[in-house]
């Protein structure tokens, strides 16, 4: 709140409606950010969300397709709405995700998802009813309103998804633990998208990049299906 209020009176300033000295909203402190409570969700709990998703509602199918999707390219809901037929690339299952601060990456997908992804199109229009990946039977592009859909579903029928307030980010979060924890820091950032290193990952991390077969080997963990572009296991040559 204090944030767009801020923003308001900037408008406010540039618009010479109000003197930068007589601007209250520089007065105001800003209370700092309290720490995320999202967390990894167990196996269990995927498993009931998944069951809920495919089971309920009035589009089982897209439902189904849209969780399968973001557990595992840990995408987020941006990235999946943004998701159009030109970002399947079939032959190497790779997904073209572009998120916020104008992002963008190809996300390794099993070929399993894929198919779906594909069969999705074809089913509900093709080509000719929108670029959109994610639709409805009849064509119509998906929007949030879905999501907001879906989301109050799980919560209904999970009651610790009630009360977690279970939402599409936490199965980011959820992916992401495993990776990281199976893969490495480095594999987890870069299928997360986060590719470019700060100052807190220090010079290290320019060195231990993570590369788009590491991620589909980590994809192949997450889906439990094998990947064209995961390497083989392989070890450093001995001198």
């Amino acid at each position: 709140m204090v944030s767009a209020l801020r923003c308001i009176y900037r408008h406010a300033e540039a618009d010479q409606l109000i003197r930068p000295s007589n601007n209250p909203a520089t007065k105001v402190a800003k209370p700092r950010r309290l720490p995320s409570t999202r967390h990894a969700l167990t196996f269990e709990q995927i498993k009931e969300i998944g069951r809920v998703a495919s089971t309920t509602g009035n589009d089982r199918e897209l439902d189904a397709l849209i969780i399968r999707l973001h557990i595992e390219t840990a995408c987020r809901t941006g990235g999946a709405l943004a998701l159009n037929i030109d970002d399947l690339n079939v032959e190497d299952c790779l997904v073209r995700l572009r998120e916020k601060g104008e992002t963008e990456r190809w996300q390794p997908v099993s070929p399993l998802l894929m198919s779906r992804l594909v069969d999705h199109v074809n089913t509900r229009g093709g080509a000719q009813a929108t670029k959109q990946v994610l639709r409805y039977r009849n064509g119509r592009p998906v929007g949030r309103r879905r999501y907001d859909y879906l989301v109050k579903r799980i919560r209904e029928q999970l009651p610790w998804a009630a009360r977690l307030q279970i939402s599409a980010h936490w199965l980011r979060h959820t992916t992401l633990t495993f990776v990281e924890r199976e893969f490495g820091y480095a594999v987890a950032r870069a299928y997360a998208g986060h590719s470019e290193p700060t100052n807190i990952d220090g010079a290290t991390y320019t060195y231990v990049r993570a590369s788009l077969p590491e991620v589909a080997e980590a994809l192949t963990a997450v889906s439990g299906q094998p990947h064209p572009l995961a390497r083989e296991p392989r070890h450093l040559p001995s001198p």
